[in-house]
Parts: C-alpha cells; structure tokens; sequence
C-alpha cells in the first residue's frame, strides 16, 4: 500500500480534543466530523487539505480521550495517513480499526515540512520525501494489520473473512 500526498504539519501532543473538538461528538457521521477537523489549532484546515494529503506530527500525537471520533474526523477530512514521531496508544488502535495508516518515523517527521509530497510505503516500511529527496526506514506493518487497512477498518475486514 503506498500513500502519497502533500503534507499538513504540526507538532507534539496534538489531542484528540483538538482533533475534533468535544463539542461536535454528538454526531459520529464521518463527513460532518470532518468539517470540523482540527479546527481548533488551524482554521484553515478544512480548506486546505485535499484527498490524499498526508497528516505528520510530534511525540504523543492522538493523546487524550479513547473515543474514535478523532481517526474517523482525521480520514474523512481526506488524510490518506498519518505520520507522527509517536502515538498515543488508544489512538494507534482505533486508527487501524477504523482502516487509517498511521506510521511512527521521527527522524521523518524532524526532516519534513508543511507542504512537502511524502510517499509513504505501507508494505516495505518506506517513507520518502519526494521534495527534499529523502528516505527513511520504518517498521512495516504485519500482513493482518495491512489487511485490515486495505478493508477500511477492522469491521469490514472481519465481514470479509466470514
């Protein structure tokens, strides 16, 4: 599985309340979370991401609540994947339950800058950074993970199986 896409950048401890903010978790339909992705850090989020871009942030991204509004808001707003230095654990997991990638590469994440066209390479645990020329080596996932985000979410892998 391979991602490509430009890159939406921000930094350390990005929360799950700033991802879609506490507000909006009346409603669990992914394009209304959506409209208010991050809105609370960047107004110009939802203007200017555009299907395939790709998410990169700092230490502990997705920390706080366990709820899965968050990856939900983060896909239907057209990220293809997110890059973080680390996540949060809950996060990580819903993330792959609702079929998001998601990818630890701090060095990645330290050499990359808003607006940047990052490849990344679910298979083979590659990143590129097509602006600067870069690669980076990550953990590729395992196969039933990378079954599980070809399938959209854990769900619809589990209905596959049967």
């Amino acid at each position: 599985m391979n991602y490509t896409g430009d890159v939406i950048k921000y930094g350390d401890n990005i929360d799950t309340d700033v991802i879609i903010p506490a507000r909006y978790l009346n409603t669990s339909d992914p394009g209304e979370l959506a409209k208010h992705c991050m809105e609370d850090l960047d107004k110009t989020f939802v203007s200017r991401v555009k299907n395939g871009d790709i998410l990169v942030g700092g230490f502990n991204f997705g920390c706080g609540s366990s709820r899965e509004h968050a990856p939900i808001a983060i896909k239907a707003s057209g990220i293809s994947c997110v890059v973080a230095k680390s996540f949060a654990r809950i996060f990580y997991r819903n993330a792959i339950n609702i079929g998001l990638p998601i990818v630890e590469c701090p060095e990645c994440v330290d050499e990359t800058n808003d607006g940047d066209k990052l490849e990344v390479d679910l298979d083979n645990g590659v990143i590129i950074n097509h602006t600067t020329g870069k690669k980076y080596k990550t953990t590729a996932f395992p196969e039933f993970i990378q079954d599980i985000i070809k399938s959209g979410g854990l769900m619809q892998y589990i209905k596959n199986k049967k």
